[in-house]
């Protein structure tokens, strides 16, 4: 499977930071699939953000849970991800990832600077 993301490279303190992850080459339905949203910040490790199944259901990092969204449209084989409340601590390459049994395929990643 081939993933995409798109969304503001640019968002600014307070807001809410939203992008999909456009998917080809599969159905993000296809049983067992897990769909996962990954961020890399400036100089540090990779983080798990969230997952959402095949099945629509979605987990979340405990750390980002309470401000952090998944979710699907199913009729244009995207998933999407909102972060709300955002801080200069979210800025960070956000890739999204296919999981099945092992990694089936990454995005690019886009670039998200969180700046007033």
């Amino acid at each position: 499977v081939q993933l995409q993301e798109s969304g503001p490279g640019l968002v600014k303190p307070s807001q809410t930071l939203s992008l999909t992850c456009t998917v080809s080459g599969g159905s993000i339905t296809t049983n067992y699939y897990i769909w996962r949203w990954i961020r890399q910040p400036p100089g540090k490790g990779l983080e798990w953000v969230g997952t959402i199944a095949y099945s629509g259901s979605t987990y979340y990092s405990p750390s980002l849970k309470s401000r952090t969204s998944i979710s699907r449209d199913t009729s244009k084989n995207h998933f999407t991800l909102q972060l709300s409340s955002v801080t200069p601590e979210d800025t960070a390459v956000y890739y999204c990832a296919a999981y099945i049994g092992g990694w089936a395929g990454w995005g690019q990643g886009t670039q998200v600077t969180v700046s007033s």
